[in-house]
């Protein structure tokens, strides 16, 4: 395979605006006990250190890839973090493809090659995934900044197959 891609995506774990504001509000829980404590106890300086570690913990995550999603030759590849195992899905056996939504949850857990009832899911922030379905009837949902993109993709390389 070349450097060229059809289609690439980055996914990152600390992009989720859902979990951004959390932490957030974690942090300003702690410089607020830190203002509110500073006048009674020795346990004020913790407040200050944890939140800061809060905040910084955060930007790392902004920068830290979850996964990375490719199509290239009728393949779509899946590279997740560190020691996760890379993904091969050919583009041969899917029979269907579709954009849906990830999930009808308002908070979604990030996740890498969960298999469950009869699927396997690779999200990581957003609320849009493209579908594609096997010839086994086994379902990928594969969450995505860019369904529109990502699907019109899918469609001409499996067109070319």
């Amino acid at each position: 395979m070349g450097n060229r891609y059809a289609f690439f995506e980055k996914q990152y774990i600390g992009r989720d605006y859902i979990r951004i504001c959390i932490r957030l509000v974690m942090a300003a829980f702690c410089f607020a006990a830190y203002v509110y404590e500073r006048d009674r106890d020795n346990t004020q300086d913790l407040f200050l250190v944890v939140g800061f570690g809060i905040i910084g913990v955060s930007i790392l995550l902004l920068f830290l890839i979850q996964y990375k999603t490719m199509i290239a030759d009728k393949k779509i590849i899946i590279d997740g973090l560190w020691s996760a195992r890379k993904v091969v899905i050919d583009l041969n056996s899917i029979v269907k493809v579709r954009k849906d939504s990830y999930s009808s949850f308002l908070l979604n857990n990030p996740v890498y090659n969960l298999h469950r009832k009869g699927s396997i899911r690779f999200y990581s922030s957003g609320k849009d995934a493209v579908v594609l379905t096997d010839r086994d009837g086994l379902e990928y949902y594969i969450g995505t900044q860019r369904p529109n993109e990502m699907y019109l993709v899918i469609q001409e390389e499996m067109r070319f197959s």
